[in-house]
């Protein structure tokens, strides 16, 4: 057997065992104080979300010469029947308060108001107060917003008091997001236990795979958060949230695969050594191409415009791989030093017969070799229908108003203000161009509709010019987050860009939004061939053959288009969504084809080995029976944690775990399990094209070496 032990008995050999936990003791010291300060390295500023070469992008660094970045905050009074004297009295005592406000980037001297809806009998009262986002940038604006609610109240007898606008919604996300490392945590871990106690039946054997991923969540962090303080990496709420349910996922993937493996060899090896470097030795393999295709096809992301999408790339390959290590070295290295009592209390024995032939997915996998084609047509069939339910997808973005589970105070105050002002004040449009055309360009924005033409103006505490250029704001007559205010900035863009010799450029919020939905779109035409690719690449040099790769990948876009389908008719008819977010559909894909994928090359490496010594047939009965457990438990693990995302009170997270969750499922229970099968039922040999195996030739000389009869396995001491 030397030629099995190789590296894996660097891992989990007697005495390398005892090297690879204290290396990782040692990781696991210098890395854990790091781990904690990620959430204080987020950078969760506009800049670190919109695409570097948009318009809105350049407009937001050009304000930085005329004024510090600022978001304002839009204090909303209204009432009604009408405001009341004292009413107005108590607004303009608010007022003059607010404005001597200066802790946490609060602009108080450079507060506008209190602006009344009308001049005589006004029912409503608006105050704008700037921002300003400093080098804490998102961790000021929640206690900003709290200081002005200090000074102006909640309202109350009749009188309705709300802070909305940038600064107002912008503090509401950053609640949502607070605390969003240990909500998912917590939550990942809860899944993860009760899937693993159902799965092992063991209350000792899931501590060695719960302790090795938390392993490797730490050391992700700790990595990441260093790389944040000291190469540039961005990282933000939005990628750190999915760190944490990808490492409990793919890792805990990973650890089911490997003991699955390790239980098997220990029936046929009475020393547990030898059975854990077989285990890693053949099923390391399809866990390192898993983990390869993961990891690259994050990497993959980095070819995005969007910032927020492109930082995800490496903060999520970095996860995977590092969880990857874990389990193939931490892991194997702890079941081998709790020995076998780990399994109590079904712990497995030498010599103990294997009951992979009679059960659960053996009989399924007999069944479906009486007639594939049929089991694989009508499969195929249901999966497209379901897939019709993509005409129900609304991926075009959200509003803020829709953006929530549930409904937050600057929501209600938007609508609040709607009622009584132009829907976009609080968060009006940037111009800047050359000084010598400033007239005619404001002269353009004005009379373009959707703009309120009187609403031009300097905003407080912006130079007059700055180096030949100059600044100034705009109202739109449209909430500033809905289409037609998207439809007005891409008529005043037409009209600016019309001047001569102008330069103009138009920001701001609503042109922020409109610029990351164009880069999403195009983020979604380029990402999704290359990890279609990439994937293909993976699966054709693990399999060494061409025609099951293309099978594989067939049956992924199939389930994918399968998810959205259901997903997009729950949303619909079930949660009542108002739509998705243009990155829904790529954030889907990736992960449904990189994780999902994980459960293909699980069963058809399987497959592989048992046909290069059983032929075609056999080795997919045999490969389903021998996986089929275990890839429903972590195709369940998987689904749940992603499902943990539903936790947070956000649409687009909740949107995103609902939909990979549902993927998952039909990837384990119906694509996997039954598609899959019984395609390479149907094709046979050929689906091994162009190696021997496809002609019925020799089988490769490893995999003969690989093939172990019980009756020769090694008797050594345990």
């Amino acid at each position: 057997m030397t030629g099995n032990r190789g590296i894996a008995h660097v891992v989990c050999g007697r005495r390398a065992k005892w090297v690879v936990l204290a290396l990782w003791l040692v990781v696991l010291f210098l890395t854990a104080p790091l781990a904690s300060k990620l959430t204080d390295a987020q950078d969760n500023d506009a800049a670190s979300w919109l695409p570097g070469s948009a318009e809105s992008t350049q407009v937001l660094q050009l304000s930085e010469d005329f004024r510090p970045e600022q978001i304002p905050a839009v204090v909303v009074y209204a009432r009604e029947s009408g405001l009341t004297p004292q009413e107005r009295a108590a607004i303009a005592k608010d007022t003059a308060e607010i404005k001597q406000l200066t802790a946490h980037g609060i602009r108080g001297s450079e507060t506008r108001g209190p602006i009344y809806d009308r001049q005589s009998d006004p029912r409503a009262a608006q105050i704008l107060v700037p921002i300003t986002m400093d080098e804490k940038g998102w961790e000021e604006i929640s206690p900003a917003v709290d200081s002005i609610r200090d000074v102006v109240g909640k309202g109350g007898d009749g009188l309705a008091v709300h802070i909305t606008g940038p600064g107002g919604t912008s503090a509401d996300f950053s609640e949502a997001f607070e605390g969003i490392d240990s909500t998912l945590l917590l939550s990942a871990m809860a899944v993860v236990i009760v899937m693993l106690l159902i799965t092992f039946r063991s209350p000792t054997l899931l501590l060695v795979p719960l302790l090795s991923v938390v392993a490797a969540l730490f050391t992700a962090q700790a990595f990441i958060y260093l790389l944040a303080e000291h190469a540039g990496l961005t990282v933000n709420g939005q990628s750190a949230g999915i760190l944490t349910v990808l490492v409990f996922g793919a890792g805990t993937d990973y650890a089911l695969l490997l003991v699955a493996r390790y239980r098997e060899e220990l029936h046929h090896h009475e020393d547990r050594h030898e059975a854990m470097a077989l285990a890693l030795h053949r099923a390391g393999p399809a866990v390192l191409a898993s983990g390869a295709t993961v990891v690259l096809s994050m990497l993959v992301l980095l070819t995005a415009e969007m910032n927020s999408t492109r930082g995800l790339g490496p903060v999520a390959a970095i996860g995977v791989a590092v969880a990857l290590l874990a389990m193939t070295t931490l892991f194997p290295a702890l079941l081998v030093i709790f020995g076998r009592w780990i399994f109590w209390p079904a712990i497995p024995h030498f010599g103990d017969p294997d009951r992979i032939e009679t059960g659960l997915w053996a009989r399924a996998g007999r069944r479906m070799a009486l007639r594939p084609r049929m089991v694989w047509s009508a499969t195929a069939a249901a999966l497209v229908i379901c897939s019709l339910g993509l005409i129900q997808l609304r991926a075009e973005g959200i509003s803020n108003a829709d953006a929530f589970t549930g409904k937050p105070d600057s929501i209600t105050g938007q609508e609040v203000s709607a009622q009584y002002f132009p829907a976009g004040s609080g968060d009006p449009l940037v111009v800047v161009s050359n000084q010598a055309q400033a007239r005619q360009v404001g002269e353009a924005v004005a009379g373009t509709r959707g703009v309120v033409p009187t609403s031009l103006g300097l905003p407080p505490g912006t130079k007059p010019s700055h180096e030949g250029k100059v600044l100034f704001e705009a109202t739109m007559t449209a909430p500033a987050d809905s289409e037609a205010a998207k439809q007005t900035v891409e008529r005043v863009r037409d009209a600016v860009h019309a001047v001569p010799d102008a330069d103009a450029q138009v920001g701001g919020g609503t042109a922020a939004l409109l610029d990351m939905d164009k880069a999403t779109t195009h983020d979604n035409i380029l990402i999704i061939p290359l990890v279609l690719a990439v994937v293909l690449l993976i699966l054709c040099g693990l399999l060494r053959a061409l025609i099951a790769p293309l099978l594989l990948i067939g049956t992924v876009i199939l389930s994918f288009a399968a998810a959205l389908g259901l997903s997009a008719l729950a949303f619909r008819h079930v949660f009542d969504y108002a739509g998705e977010s243009t990155d829904f559909p790529l954030f889907v894909f990736v992960f449904l084809v990189a994780l999902g994928i994980d459960y293909n090359i699980f069963l058809t490496t399987r497959i592989r080995e048992e046909a290069a010594h059983g032929g075609t047939r056999a080795g997919v009965i045999t490969g389903l029976a021998a996986t089929g457990a275990v890839i429903t438990s972590a195709g369940l693990v998987l689904a749940g944690t992603f499902a943990a995302l539903g936790t947070l009170p956000m649409v687009a997270f909740a949107e995103i775990g609902f939909t990979v969750a549902l993927g998952v499922l039909l990837d384990t229970f119906i694509v996997r399990s039954v598609l899959v099968t019984s395609l390479f039922l149907d094709v046979g040999e050929k689906v091994w094209w162009p190696s021997k195996l496809a002609n019925g030739g020799p089988t490769a000389p490893e995999a003969r070496g690989t093939a172990r009869p019980a009756t020769t396995a090694r008797r050594t001491p345990d």
